[in-house]
């Protein structure tokens, strides 16, 4: 990016546009420049103006600069609220699963949300939502799957036959 970039007014500005990125890592990125600032000899009101942001921030991010350095500003790991299933909790649901529904004392062969939910209530002792569930699977990278149900009279004779002959005359055409 360039340190300097033209306006309208034909003069030219040292610093370059104030940041629109959102995010963990763009907030990080922002504290970490501040005080990068801090450490040159800025003041708060030039380091505000320079980044973008408001005087309120970089009063508290200077406040913190102080007191643990550019480590201080560079925030937690992980933002948000630790998960509750572990990996080694999520390999053992991952395992109940895949024996499917009857080998976990379903009737039928048939995964539910609250089925899912039940099992892990089982297996880790972790409640769950069963609304909730669909998320910690998509995050596992499970796909909602259907079974393919079919008639037990069905006939696919009758069927080809329908849609060879009937369907092209209800459907019309040229």
């Amino acid at each position: 990016m360039a340190a300097s970039t033209a306006t309208t007014a034909g003069t030219r500005r040292s610093t370059p546009p104030p940041s629109n990125a959102r995010g963990a890592k763009a907030a990080r990125q922002r504290r970490l420049r501040a005080g990068r600032r801090f450490e040159q000899g800025l003041s708060q009101a030039e380091v505000a103006r320079r980044l973008g942001t408001s005087p309120q921030n970089v009063s508290r991010w200077h406040a913190k600069w102080r007191q643990g350095g550019r480590v201080a500003l560079a925030g937690p790991t992980r933002l948000g609220r630790p998960p509750r299933l572990s990996d080694s909790d999520w390999r053992r649901v991952e395992r109940a699963l895949l024996a499917g529904a009857q080998a976990n004392g379903f009737d039928t062969d048939l995964w539910t949300l609250p089925r899912i939910a039940e099992v892990i209530w089982r297996t880790c002792g972790v409640s769950y939502h069963p609304g909730h569930v669909w998320r910690l699977l998509r995050r596992h990278r499970w796909s909602p799957q259907r079974p393919a149900r079919r008639a037990s009279e069905r006939d696919e004779a009758e069927i080809a036959r329908w849609r060879a002959e009937e369907w092209p005359r209800i459907k019309g055409g040229r």
